[in-house]
């Protein structure tokens, strides 16, 4: 099965500036696999509070992680500055499917690519509507 290309920046509508740290390194040198992970998390959470949505606190919405993935293209490491590209895929009554792509440093390249899904819950804890606002935010960077 052929392998599909990494994306390129202008793949993406939304974008993040993340540094990477020492400690992101592991033994061969390169971010280790579950720092791809968090840096997707952190790109999406700081870009949902940037645009309003409230996922901290008492009022917070809640969204949870049902599926995730990543596909690596080539080595990320520190020192690089990375550029976190973000795009909304897929959007359900309740759930949505965000697409990331990390860039070092002027690559116009993904070094990898991942997705999660994630699934928006009520009080109860069960799958519930998406709200018009929401729905909004996330369709300004829908591909």
């Amino acid at each position: 099965m052929p392998r599909t290309p990494p994306g390129t920046r202008a793949d993406y509508c939304a974008f993040r500036t993340l540094p990477t740290r020492w400690q992101d390194n592991d033994e061969y040198g390169h971010l280790n696999n579950a720092t791809y992970y968090a840096l997707f998390d952190t790109a999406v959470s700081l870009w949902q509070m940037e645009k309003g949505i409230e996922i901290r606190g008492p009022n917070a919405t809640k969204f949870l992680v049902v599926e995730s993935g990543c596909r690596y293209h080539a080595e990320l490491s520190f020192p690089d500055i990375l550029t976190a590209g973000i795009r909304v895929a897929h959007i359900g009554t309740s759930s949505f499917r965000y697409e990331i792509a990390l860039f070092g440093n002027d690559e116009n390249t993904a070094g990898a690519e991942g997705f999660f899904t994630q699934v928006y819950v009520g009080s109860d804890g069960r799958p519930a509507p998406l709200s018009n606002t929401v729905l909004a935010i996330l369709k300004s960077i829908k591909t």
